[in-house]
């Protein structure tokens, strides 16, 4: 989480631009010593690639590949669209000073509603687009989490890093050609729900259970192309 300053409101402007006062707190009391406890075992290190894994999983290719399309279709689609609005209101251009001001406003007004609710569609489509996509990414996730810790055990490793956050590792150390290997194996696709429909347990094979269904929320205007929440920082 980015750091930010004591008291301080978020994204609120300060009152004025008078420094505010300084606070000397009394020193703190010693802290009373908690008991021994076990020291950890030694780290044996890892390092993983994890966009290295995503690229070359084919399970995730298909994600890409599929959603993509889906995303294209919506942004071609919203583009005819907006073009059709653009024609009529240069007509309606094109009509002013011609027909009566109360027959234009009429049909001005029946555009922008043609617009809202349209564009309401537009919304829907691409919520479930993202929906879909989270749910194809999640089964990835959950296999390649299970391989992580799976192919680290068997290399008595107990610490993995991020390949990206190491200056200096050698080949033994990495992972990555492994996991791959493994998730390829385990998972070579997942199961992503209909274009046009909503992730259900019916349309996921029962892997979406009706308790995790993604929540409705205010979609974006396109659906993110994010990995999973374990890409490195």
């Amino acid at each position: 989480m980015p750091a930010t300053d004591a008291g301080a409101a978020p994204d609120a402007a300060p009152a004025d631009n008078q420094p505010l006062p300084q606070y000397n707190l009394p020193p703190l009391a010693p802290l009373p010593p908690l008991p021994k406890t076990a020291p950890p075992p030694g780290a044996v290190i890892g390092v993983l690639g994890v966009p290295d894994v995503m690229r070359a999983s084919t399970a995730y290719q298909q994600v890409q590949k599929i959603i993509g399309v889906r995303r294209d279709k919506l942004a071609a689609d919203y583009q005819k669209q907006q073009q059709v609005w653009r024609d009529q209101q240069q007509q309606f251009l094109n009509e002013r000073g011609k027909i009566p001001n109360t027959e234009l406003a009429t049909k001005e007004e029946a555009l922008q509603r043609d617009v809202a609710r349209e564009t309401k569609v537009f919304r829907a489509r691409s919520r479930v687009i993202q929906e879909a996509g989270q749910v194809a990414l999640a089964q990835i996730e959950r296999v390649l989490v299970a391989v992580i810790r799976q192919v680290s055990e068997s290399r008595g490793m107990n610490l993995v890093l991020h390949r990206e956050q190491v200056a200096l590792n050698i080949a033994d150390f990495d992972i990555t050609d492994e996991v791959t290997a493994q998730l390829n194996t385990l998972l070579p696709s997942v199961v992503i729900p209909p274009d046009g429909q909503e992730p259900t347990p019916q349309n996921t094979g029962g892997l979406l259970h009706a308790a995790n269904a993604p929540a409705a929320a205010a979609p974006p205007a396109a659906p993110p192309a994010a990995g999973p929440r374990v890409t490195p920082h």
